[in-house]
């Protein structure tokens, strides 16, 4: 795919894996709409994304569909269409089992993490095919194909998008429409009350998976990866 006068939409991008996403892909010529739920957070993105190319803010929440079709508007009206929709959103509760996880904690975790990607698919899907093709690429996890104690709600959702992932590429690929899911393991953000430093320089770091992104995005239009996995390359022994 040419960089240049394409449009994309990152998903949860005020931080972490997001923003390396959206400000890897600013540095390539491309004009990206990030979104996410803290207005002054995203303004700040925002900020930080116009100081290296085009960027545009949105506050959204991913659960509410009305809120990803204004989104996926405003990319369409500003940028002329959409090129690129990469679903990165997602949230996860660890450390309690289904006794101790409330409803609404299950419930946030499936309406975020797996229909949020389906509300920005959607929407996005005509407006990528009035323009000849586009690529979807849906940020998943390792713990989409590992279960764990202590994360049912997280495992549910992400083992879902993996499912949804694999239908949607196979719906689309006629109408020149790449869809790949992208699978880390542990990344040295604050996702789940993690906390980042040096001392977790093992981890993979948010620009790997920004990289695979426009590894991805860079291929020969003949090739399709649907699925990518991707770990720390040395852990600490156990």
């Amino acid at each position: 795919m040419e960089f240049q006068g394409k449009a994309a939409i990152v998903t949860g991008s005020t931080k972490g894996i997001g923003l390396a996403i959206a400000e890897r892909l600013v540095e390539n010529g491309v004009g990206v709409v990030i979104c996410g739920r803290g207005r002054d957070d995203v303004q700040k993105a925002a900020e930080h994304l116009l100081k290296k190319g085009k960027a545009e803010a949105v506050s959204c929440d991913v659960r509410d569909p009305g809120h990803v079709k204004a989104l996926i508007e405003h990319c369409a009206e500003v940028f002329g269409g959409v090129d690129i929709l990469v679903n990165n959103a997602g949230i996860g509760y660890f450390g309690k089992t289904v006794e101790e996880l409330s409803p609404e904690e299950f419930r946030r975790t499936i309406e975020t993490n797996l229909f949020g990607v389906y509300y920005g698919c959607h929407f996005a899907v005509p407006l990528m095919k009035q323009r000849g093709g586009g690529y979807i690429i849906n940020i998943s996890s390792l713990a989409g194909q590992n279960p764990h104690p202590k994360m049912a709600a997280y495992n549910a959702s992400k083992f879902a998008l993996n499912g949804f992932s694999e239908a949607l590429m196979q719906e689309v690929r006629q109408d020149n429409i790449k869809v790949s899911y992208i699978c880390p393991g542990s990344v040295n953000t604050a996702f789940g009350g993690d906390t980042p430093g040096d001392e977790k320089a093992w981890q993979l770091q948010p620009s790997d998976i920004a990289d695979i992104v426009i590894d991805l995005l860079r291929m020969d239009p003949r090739a399709l990866p649907s699925k990518i996995e991707v770990r720390p390359s040395k852990p600490p022994a156990r």
